[in-house]
């Protein structure tokens, strides 16, 4: 099996009395790119603090690449892009002055330093604002030129710190976009509290809360869990339960809430291959009762990020338990 690109075993950090981070540990493989969400305060940032060496932990150990950060924090340098929350950049120099720069602190060979500023200016859609000073630069284009500059050295590893903070919605597309490119030919580690741009350029998603690490699994492994039908029917709350608890095809029957006669389900079925709604609208019709809502849901990020931060539930559990079908 191949060397982790990022392997964090039993990381912690403390601030004094209080614990940014508790005991973490998870690894990220060579051209996997890993959402990394939480609340704010959740420890994402000391996270990312301590695996781009800007900080040491309490305890524990981290390696980017094969290096320690504590004890080979420049070899570990040498391999990463970093792109912070807030990009400190010269406001005095111009875009491509700054990004030459760059480039030569990053050993970028002369030979070929020209057509990397080039392909990061292009990749990054900066192109038409190379020659302007970063001082007159909006918050967006100066995050697109904190982007090229974690680009320019060819790093085996990206950590991207709330890559589309201050941007605009063009340019968050343009900007996930480029990030989701660069899935394979670098490993990404992708921090951000917005589900959807998670959904959108990651392969699997770690959750952070409170220091500790909650949840870890592919986003496709998320889609794959087995769909629940949301049921809206109108009749006798108590009387519709018992129905659809003695439905042999359903493993569960939870009652969510009522409006005057109005009652929503959430029902799992025994087999998640089969689609049961036609039959049981016809079994709910039969019995007189209306059916206002038949709908297949599957678990979507944003379900699994509230059962697993806000509910404090089992990170394997995406909906609190149902009643059990007959």
């Amino acid at each position: 099996m191949a060397t982790p690109a990022i392997d964090v075993q039993n990381l912690t950090k403390s601030y004094g009395p209080v614990l940014a981070v508790n005991d973490i540990s998870f690894q990220v493989q060579p051209g996997e790119l890993v959402g990394f969400l939480g609340r704010n305060g959740a420890g994402k940032s000391t996270s990312m603090r301590i695996l781009t060496t800007w900080q040491p932990a309490s305890s524990g150990y981290a390696r980017l690449a094969g290096y320690d950060v504590m004890y080979e924090s420049m070899e570990v340098r040498k391999r990463i892009g970093y792109l912070p929350e807030n990009v400190p950049v010269y406001p005095e120099m111009r875009v491509r002055e700054y990004l030459t720069y760059r480039a030569q602190l990053k050993g970028v060979d002369r030979h070929g330093r020209g057509a990397r500023i080039a392909y990061c200016l292009e990749r990054c859609r900066i192109k038409e604002v190379q020659n302007r000073l970063l001082a007159t630069l909006s918050k967006g284009y100066r995050q697109r030129v904190g982007l090229a500059d974690a680009m320019l050295a060819k790093p085996p590893i990206l950590i991207l710190d709330e890559p589309t903070s201050g941007l605009d919605p063009v340019q968050i597309t343009e900007t996930l976009n480029t990030i989701k490119e660069l899935g394979g030919d670098h490993t990404v580690l992708l921090s951000t509290h917005i589900l959807s741009e998670v959904e959108k350029v990651c392969d699997r998603v770690v959750i952070i809360d409170k220091g500790r690490i909650k949840f870890d699994d592919t986003l496709k492994s998320i889609s794959d869990r087995e769909p629940t039908v949301v049921a809206e029917v109108r009749g006798p709350g108590e009387a519709v339960t018992r129905f659809l608890q003695d439905q042999p095809e359903l493993l569960s029957v939870a009652a969510k809430g009522t409006d005057g006669d109005l009652t929503t389900f959430e029902i799992k079925a025994r087999d998640p291959r089969k689609d049961v709604r036609e039959e049981l609208a016809k079994r709910l019709v039969g019995r007189g009762w209306g059916v206002r809502r038949l709908e297949s849901r599957r678990v979507s990020l944003d379900d699994l990020f509230s059962a697993v931060v806000f509910r404090e539930a089992d990170p394997a559990a995406t909906e609190p338990a149902a009643t059990p079908a007959a």
